[in-house]
């Protein structure tokens, strides 16, 4: 991995001395690239670059903001907090073509209409961000994304920033990222319990590539289509299989299990995982950079409140085993009038239930 990634460094910086000096032919396309979705948690939205091409100097290169190292020390530490640095890089767009062509995802391309001196520009603008001092940035799931990079960039060079979103609708942040995780329940489930109060805002900007994809069509520049060209390099045949271990139904299976059992044992060990998670979600609100994950009224659902309770469970404190019981049954009142209109409802109505029946139980046990 590191020779890799020596490799690549020094092809950017050769890339920078020889661009930087390079002025482009008239024939030159510049395009933006969607890629689609895949099954891994880091692909399930996609991915965005910038594609330039000039025949007559004979180059073709990708511009891809979406570059990160899984060997960086403390890697998921520094995702979770959002510190973790992103990079710019570029090489041969036949490299990229080919490596998301085997990972069977596709591809498309849509060719930016521009004049020879906007080319010229962004083409300068480009290999400015490769220098040293410009090309790592702070990843941020929905504000600094490859797809907002290449945004920004193409916006800069072009008047009045003709690339905004023109697809609003009432739909929230949520709303939108909830459809890309079907098929992989657990996935879902954890983005939406992990998020707080930002994505239930409105979605106003542009942050997925698709969304991108989809707003250049109908987008216009200088009374006249910004894409002028639009091809598909690769049409994926992919369909994610279903699987019932995947699924609400083996959550509701677990669940069941719990809400049986109905054992000292199961309690503890129900109420300590819940409120483990809770802890861990009010620890990242306070710790972490990422504005998604703030104001998580899902601490309601995974309190931590529920791991006092276990405490008092292993001591048969009956009075405040009731006690706790009791606000806890209260939060998660709130919390379930809260979401009841909300797209994630539906996969934490299972918790939500359990949740409720062995709180009752306990609280029902200890009446005098």
């Amino acid at each position: 991995m590191t020779k890799k990634i020596l490799s690549l460094l020094f092809f950017i910086q050769f890339s920078i001395s020889y661009c930087q000096q390079l002025p482009i032919s008239e024939s030159t396309k510049i395009s933006i690239i969607t890629v689609g979705l895949a099954d891994e948690v880091h692909s399930l939205y996609g991915h965005t670059a910038l594609r330039i091409q000039d025949y007559k100097l004979n180059f073709d290169l990708v511009y891809n903001y979406g570059m990160f190292d899984f060997s960086t020390e403390n890697f998921v530490a520094k995702f979770a907090k959002g510190d973790l640095q992103y990079y710019a890089a570029a090489y041969p767009y036949a490299d990229f073509e080919y490596s998301y062509r085997e990972d069977n995802r596709s591809i498309y391309e849509q060719v930016l209409n521009l004049s020879t001196l906007e080319k010229q520009k962004l083409f300068d603008k480009l290999n400015t961000s490769l220098l040293p001092e410009n090309t790592f940035y702070t990843y941020k799931f929905i504000d600094r994304n490859c797809t907002t990079k290449v945004i920004d960039i193409v916006n800069e060079v072009l008047e009045n920033k003709p690339i905004v979103k023109k697809n609003i609708n009432s739909s929230t942040y949520r709303e939108v990222l909830f459809p890309y995780a079907n098929n992989h329940f657990y996935e879902q489930l954890g983005i939406n319990i992990i998020f707080g109060q930002k994505v239930d805002n409105q979605a106003t900007t542009i942050f997925l590539p698709l969304d991108l994809y989809d707003n250049l069509k109908a987008i216009s520049y200088k009374n006249e289509p910004l894409v002028s060209e639009t091809n598909i390099i690769f049409e994926a045949n992919r369909t994610t299989p279903i699987s019932y271990l995947d699924s609400i139904y083996s959550l509701i299976v677990v669940l069941l299990l719990f809400v049986i059992l109905n054992k000292k044992a199961t309690n503890i060990i129900y109420f300590t995982f819940l409120g483990l998670i809770g802890l861990l979600f009010s620890f990242m609100s306070i710790y972490s950079f990422h504005k998604e994950l703030f104001w998580n009224y899902n601490i309601l659902l995974l309190n931590p409140l529920f791991l006092f309770l276990v405490y008092f469970i292993i001591k048969n404190n009956t009075k405040w085993i009731k006690k706790i019981s009791i606000i806890c049954l209260l939060s998660l009142g709130i919390y379930c009038l809260y979401v009841i209109g909300k797209i994630h409802f539906i996969i934490v109505l299972p918790i939500i239930i359990t949740t409720s029946i062995i709180l009752s139980r306990l609280i029902l046990k200890r009446q005098n």
